[in-house]
């Protein structure tokens, strides 16, 4: 590949700002910036924090100590700006977009957010309600379930890829109260890991300037991590979710895998992924769905893989009660196949192709441009690899793909969740 066609490294400025790593990247679009960042919060997920973060950043937007909920609303309507918070595991990330000469004024709003929140008593019943509401809703779906149900085979509930059951998370809901909202923030929001990515029509210092002048006083210690960093070792087995006058039954089926995203098996692995079951042409699609017609989707892929943390290998399908057996056995058969008899030099090229495309085209935004920038970041990886990536996944030799296929795989080892009407007959055994 020819590295001068994205050369972003060399265009990237990158340098700390008062508590802040900041990366500031210049691209041709007129009058607008993107930006993306987060800050390490470290909640001890065996005691729930997680959902006291959940409540603690829905309340951010709602005042200030210089500002009530309205007059942030309207700071950020005059400038035409989008702000948003949201929590995400062990980081709370923001994100917005506002014309160039308006990212001061939206970074302190931001700033004023994050460090002076003053959780208004009138507002937190509401957020406490809706997010609640938002749970409700997710549970009358079967695939939040299976997923779900799977995570908690396969990982501790110390560890960041669990999910806990939706009746455990509405109880510690419905028990947080507006004191430990406030006792969170005063003991896990400071800007530990604190990084912001800014692209688009901006100039440098200018940008470092509004940084500095917004967040330059943020001081705190965050807590020292308490996650679990290795995942359940738990012998293969099916868990099953009842769920009434459902027409169609998700599955989801996966094991662990011990490999971190810094890995030199992980693109390898990922590849082969991709050939199994990562788009509409990949092995599962092919076999299950278009020869066989058990199906509409079936997916495969890898989950939850940090550079900190173990992750999952798993597959996603909907299935009808009436073709749940023959849809589990196609599935498992393919799986077997492909992890014995590895994959072709033309499957190979083929995903190659189609993963390097889409990388290039999902780089064409400044949204997108300071995600990945981000989240390279946030894996410890330098700024170029921005401009590795393609050259990395086309460096992959087929006896790389099919040595990790063969080492991570294994089919013996599935756990299998099932959400719906799930007919007493399957064979759960088998699955």
């Amino acid at each position: 590949m020819d590295r001068s066609a994205l050369s972003y490294a060399d265009r990237v400025h990158d340098r700390p700002v008062g508590p802040c790593r900041l990366l500031t990247l210049q691209m041709p679009v007129d009058g607008f910036v993107s930006w993306r960042g987060s800050f390490r919060t470290h909640p001890d997920l065996g005691a729930h924090d997680d959902l006291v973060q959940r409540l603690m950043v829905a309340m951010l937007d709602k005042g200030t100590a210089t500002h009530d909920r309205f007059e942030l609303a309207a700071l950020l309507e005059e400038c035409g700006a989008q702000l948003s918070l949201s929590s995400d595991g062990l980081y709370v990330d923001v994100s917005g977009q506002s014309l160039t000469g308006d990212l001061p004024t939206v970074l302190d709003v931001c700033a004023d957010m994050v460090q002076t929140p003053s959780f208004p008593e009138s507002e937190y019943p509401k957020v406490q309600a809706q997010t609640l509401a938002d749970v409700q809703r997710s549970m009358q779906d079967t695939a939040p379930h299976a997923s779900r149900a799977l995570m908690q085979r396969l990982f501790s509930v110390d560890h960041p890829n669990y999910s806990r059951p939706f009746e455990d998370e509405l109880e510690r809901l419905q028990q947080t109260t507006r004191a430990e909202v406030q006792t969170y923030h005063h003991e896990h929001v400071t800007p530990h890991a604190f990084t912001l990515v800014v692209a688009g029509d901006l100039e440098h210092d200018a940008v470092e300037t509004a940084v500095r002048g917004a967040f330059a006083s943020w001081d705190g210690t965050a807590p020292a991590p308490t996650h679990a960093t290795r995942a359940t070792a738990c012998a293969p087995g099916t868990a099953t979710v009842p769920m009434a006058d459902r027409d169609n039954i998700d599955v989801r089926m996966g094991h662990a895998l011990t490999l971190r995203r810094d890995d030199d098996a992980y693109l390898p692995l990922y590849l082969g992924n991709y050939i199994l079951g990562g788009n509409f042409s990949a092995r599962l699609m092919n076999t299950v769905r278009d020869e066989m017609g058990l199906t509409y989707g079936i997916r495969s892929g890898l989950s939850g893989i940090s550079t900190e943390y173990d992750g999952s290998w798993t597959i996603g399908v909907t299935l009808s009660t009436e073709a749940l057996q023959q849809g589990l056995d196609a599935t498992r058969q393919v799986v077997r196949d492909f992890v014995e008899g590895g994959v072709t030099e033309d499957e190979l090229d083929a995903k190659k192709t189609t993963i390097t495309g889409s990388y290039k085209v999902g780089l064409a935004t400044t949204k997108s441009v300071a995600q990945s920038l981000l989240t390279n970041a946030e894996r410890g990886f330098p700024v170029s690899y921005l401009d590795e990536f393609p050259e990395r996944i086309q460096a992959v030799t087929l006896e790389e793909v099919n040595d990790a296929i063969q080492t991570h795989f294994d089919p013996d080892a599935l756990h299998t969740a099932m959400a719906g009407s799930v007919p007493a007959s399957v064979d759960e055994a088998a699955a």
